[in-house]
């Protein structure tokens, strides 16, 4: 079946600028800036260097924690002494920690095991060198999930504490 000549030159005419653009987005002059992340002056990850997303993607923004602890582990501490090296390098910055608790338990108990993960952080980070004027800290007890289920793969992603910064 023909289409219809205006149709068909419509057709077309949409075509042809379809393809102008992907080769204009594709192409890119040599005076571009793009290193190994491909994306110009940013660094590890795609975030510019000192940038909340640099912090994410390459120290890590946050610590977990055992059922009822705010004991940190190695891991935790291995994450928290890259965690104020890069604070200590970008001191700018103020941060703000969060102490969250899995589901299970009641709201005030988890508001306090949250307080207390949040206080470990603090005080590790300050005894690392980080300004601690610069830091808050926040309980969100089981108030702010990162997942939901009632198994230990969920309960024990939401037994954290996260730097957030500012």
């Amino acid at each position: 079946m023909a289409l219809p000549a205006p149709l068909n030159t419509a057709l077309r005419a949409a075509a042809m600028l379809f393809f102008v653009v992907v080769v204009a987005a594709c192409s890119r002059s040599s005076n571009d800036a793009v290193g190994l992340t491909g994306a110009g002056n940013l660094g590890p990850g795609g975030g510019a260097p000192g940038s909340q997303q640099e912090f994410i993607v390459t120290v890590g923004d946050r610590v977990f924690f055992e059922t009822d602890s705010s004991s940190l582990t190695s891991e935790a501490m291995a994450t928290l002494d890259k965690q104020a090296a890069w604070l200590n390098q970008y001191q700018n910055y103020r941060i703000l920690i969060e102490g969250h608790a899995d589901e299970r338990g009641t709201r005030e108990y988890n508001i306090a095991l949250g307080a207390r993960r949040a206080s470990v952080v603090v005080n590790y980070l300050t005894s690392k060198g980080v300004n601690g004027g610069r830091i808050t800290s926040q309980s969100f007890g089981k108030e702010r999930p990162v997942a939901i289920c009632n198994d230990i793969s969920c309960w024990s992603q939401n037994r954290r504490a996260v730097t957030v910064v500012q």
